[in-house]
């Protein structure tokens, strides 16, 4: 049994997202993990401001949500990225979110297996938009010591909220990457 996070960055209410995010839940937990979600709608996030107190005391000096999410993330085996797509690339309050999360550069983390899971109004047929987003994500997991990328699922043409609750082939892959952790 792993202990698995998964981080739903859409702050969209009907995330297509995070449709897919309780699915990889649902099939981790049907695989005997122990599964902690975190959604950042409503949490209160700001900006890195680039001080670097976070390497010295271990956690970012802003008074925030991102610490206790960073402390959930370093005690974690497992991280789900999940994320919409936005002009080819990550949400912003994902790339916001992994710049506070600069402490556990120094940090005795967990994690060693990262998934993500992205969902964009456009249609993904030649992988350029997920290559894209994993570009972004492969740079934060460089910075860390035998931590790798293991999956991924990109849903295309959904646009609308709660779309992909109607996609039972995006659906099952979601399921499924929860499954192979």
């Amino acid at each position: 049994m792993k202990k698995v996070l998964i981080i739903s960055t859409s702050l969209r209410n009907g995330a297509n997202s995070e449709i897919l995010a309780h699915e990889a839940e649902k099939g981790a937990k049907e695989k005997g993990h122990s599964v902690d979600f975190i959604s950042l709608k409503g949490k209160e996030i700001k900006y890195c401001v680039g001080c670097m107190a976070c390497q010295k005391i271990g956690h970012c000096v802003i008074k925030d949500d991102a610490n206790a999410i960073t402390e959930k993330i370093k005690s974690s085996e497992v991280i789900i990225w999940v994320t919409p797509v936005y002009y080819y690339e990550m949400a912003g309050q994902m790339k916001t979110l992994i710049d506070r999360a600069n402490s556990l550069f120094v940090a005795d983390y967990k994690f060693k297996e990262v998934y993500v899971i992205t969902t964009s109004g456009e249609q993904d047929n030649d992988g350029t938009i997920i290559k894209r987003v994993l570009a972004g994500v492969q740079g934060w997991i460089d910075c860390f010591k035998n931590v790798k990328l293991c999956g991924w699922v990109s849903g295309g043409g959904l646009n609308n909220p709660n779309e992909a609750k109607n996609n039972e082939e995006i659906l099952k892959q979601a399921y499924e990457l929860g499954k192979k952790i």
